[in-house]
């Protein structure tokens, strides 16, 4: 901030004879103290500098895959229009529009499914993790660190999955066991039984905690194991349950509702749960 000079008094005495001149004040003219403006911040540098590896998609591995590239469009949001693309080692853009001089066009050629692309290949590196329309659909690029913690994932539900499957009930372990393989689960012993359910958590973790956590499969599963030990009958439309000793009617099945599915949802209701712990009795 630009400081205030002081007035300055000046006074001018003449000979004792002379009459007093009056005091003349001077004006110093104010200097303004220039005013630093600050640096604009430099913009970070979004993309990263390093060596990438683009893997083709699907279980065949091909020698060698040339893709495309050259007359190639990619929509430019910012721009509005789009904007031709192509792959040139001579120039320093993959766009078209941006080019100056000669464009020597180059091949893109994946070898054994794989191509490694150096750090100081920029140009092509941002066409295929950026602008180019088969990523994704023919081809991805590889991320180690990504890879890891996906596996770390899925490792964790494998753990976790198992040791859900070593202390689960014989009961439950059936019920879980009876979604997989349908009724022949009724013929295994209980040996058989813990064993295919130990591979299906190991197989499919994150389905088998689900199904772990869902009580509506062990309800379920005892009305399945009711009706194939002739306690209660579903009609041959399956449409109603009915007590075996008296066919005295349960429930009606809802319509479009799978019958075992809607059997369990009545063994929650008050009536249901009477039949149910009867049900469970006489299963023991």
């Amino acid at each position: 901030m630009a400081k205030k000079q002081k007035n300055t008094k000046v006074s001018l005495q003449a000979d004792p004879g002379d009459e007093h001149i009056e005091t003349m004040v001077v004006e110093q003219p104010k200097v303004e103290t220039p005013v630093m403006e600050k640096p604009l911040p430099k913009k970070k540098q979004t993309w990263e500098i390093k060596d990438r590896v683009y893997m083709l998609k699907g279980r065949k591995k091909p020698l060698t895959f040339m893709m495309k590239s050259h007359t190639i469009y990619w929509f430019d949001e910012e721009k509005g229009y789009e904007r031709e693309l192509k792959y040139c080692k001579n120039q320093r853009t993959c766009f078209v529009d941006e080019m100056v001089g000669d464009h020597r066009l180059e091949h893109i050629v994946f070898k054994n499914g794989m191509l490694l692309v150096q750090k100081n290949e920029v140009t092509l590196q941002k066409l295929l993790s950026l602008y180019h329309p088969s990523k994704d659909l023919l081809y991805y690029e590889f991320k180690a660190q990504e890879k890891a913690v996906d596996e770390i994932q899925i490792l964790e539900a494998e753990l976790e999955a198992m040791n859900l499957a070593k202390n689960l009930d014989i009961d439950l372990a059936e019920a879980i066991m009876r979604t997989e393989v349908g009724s022949d689960v009724s013929k295994m012993s209980s040996k058989e039984i813990k064993r295919d359910l130990l591979i299906f958590a190991k197989t499919n973790p994150n389905l088998f905690i689900e199904l772990a956590s869902d009580e509506n499969v062990h309800l379920r599963n005892m009305g399945i194991r009711a009706t194939e030990a002739g306690i209660i009958t579903l009609s041959t439309d399956q449409r109603v349950f009915s007590w075996t000793s008296n066919n005295r009617k349960l429930m009606n099945v809802p319509f479009d509702e799978h019958p075992y599915s809607a059997l369990a949802a009545w063994f929650k209701t008050d009536e249901g749960m009477e039949v149910f712990s009867s049900v469970e009795k006489q299963l023991k």
